[in-house]
């Protein structure tokens, strides 16, 4: 049935458990896209993952129960949203300090 899959809510959601999410280079790519992105949800088959469709459904999972997204199945599709406002209200400025890490490791030294 369509709709939105389970999440914790934010009272519930766990610092370990999300930087344990964060650790995989496929998660932390996907929240970084969503970090940079318009706040707006996405179909999860729009990011560029190179791995199975099982092991995507895996990462979804993940993000999804670590607290770091809302996902909706749509019968057809999922989409996913990051909980931005909801997240920064409880850890702030974690989102952007992974953003800035992970940009200034991507930027060749000069």
């Amino acid at each position: 049935m369509p709709g939105e899959l389970p999440a914790p809510p934010m009272a519930d959601v766990d610092l370990g458990a999300v930087l344990s999410a964060l650790a995989d280079p496929h998660r932390r790519a996907v929240v970084l896209e969503l970090v940079a992105g318009d706040g707006g949800e996405r179909a999860c088959s729009s990011f560029p993952l190179p791995i199975a469709k099982s092991t995507r459904t895996h990462h979804w999972r993940v993000l999804r129960e670590a607290g770091l997204v809302w996902q909706r199945d749509a019968g057809n599709g999922t989409f996913v949203r990051l909980r931005r406002e909801e997240f920064d209200a409880k850890f702030p400025g974690l989102l952007d300090v992974v953003a800035g890490i992970s940009i200034a490791r991507s930027t060749p030294a000069r």
